[in-house]
């Protein structure tokens, strides 16, 4: 790992521990909050992989693969992920809120979509430079064959102790990522990697700070 590498690891974890402490105060602050801003503070309380450990939660649910949730899947996966702080009456307000069809089911993606925190259009742009660069078969997901060919390990003192592999080490990084509770498959989705990355954006307030973040964290 290389010492830009070092300290960009090094700035993520100060920006994670800003967005929990901004969102913990937010959350005891005693003024009433809309439903999905109460969802989004308590996913952001857990960190950078808060909304995407959510998203993943709800697909492992979604077993036909139609990215859209019922009323009784979408409250299981709510608690399921442990977000015990949200009442019924309020599970059932967002339900009811993003079913706008009155279809009796929510599109996953749409629901992720805004629950993230907004995203200037020039940070989604170097959001997607990054994950292009790193997508090198271009099928919208990121493996370790992937990383393969753009992020390498040797400089890694685990890697040069022996103490891990090449591959355990890749598959840490792509951990990064994902939702960290047990479902973690070994690929990264475009759509958590923008998660991600637009969770880390909001304890961010400068646009060319995050910019030069992301260049120097994916040499872009």
């Amino acid at each position: 790992m290389s010492d830009d590498e070092s300290c960009n690891c090094r700035d993520l974890y100060s920006l994670e521990a800003k967005l929990i402490k901004k969102s913990e105060r937010e959350l005891e602050d005693g003024t009433e909050k809309d439903p999905i801003t109460k969802l989004r503070l308590l996913c952001l309380k857990r960190g950078a992989r808060g909304i995407v450990g959510l998203g993943r939660v709800f697909r492992i649910m979604d077993d036909d693969g139609s990215k859209t949730l019922n009323e009784e899947e979408f409250t299981e996966g709510i608690k399921e992920y442990g977000l015990s702080e949200l009442t019924e009456d309020e599970i059932q307000q967002l339900f009811s809120s993003f079913d706008e069809d009155a279809s009796g089911t929510i599109d996953m993606t749409e629901f992720l979509l805004k629950l993230r925190p907004p995203l200037p259009q020039c940070r989604l742009d170097i959001i997607d430079q990054a994950f292009i660069k790193m997508d090198k078969d271009e099928d919208d997901l990121i493996t370790i064959d992937d990383l393969k060919n753009v992020y390498s390990v040797k400089e890694n003192p685990k890697y040069q102790s022996g103490e891990k592999t090449e591959d355990e080490l890749l598959t840490e990084f792509l951990n990064n990522f994902e939702g960290n509770r047990g479902n973690n498959d070994g690929t990264v989705t475009k759509e958590e990697f923008v998660n991600y990355y637009a969770t880390i954006s909001a304890s961010i307030d400068n646009n060319m700070y995050f910019d030069l973040m992301m260049r120097r964290a994916f040499a872009l």
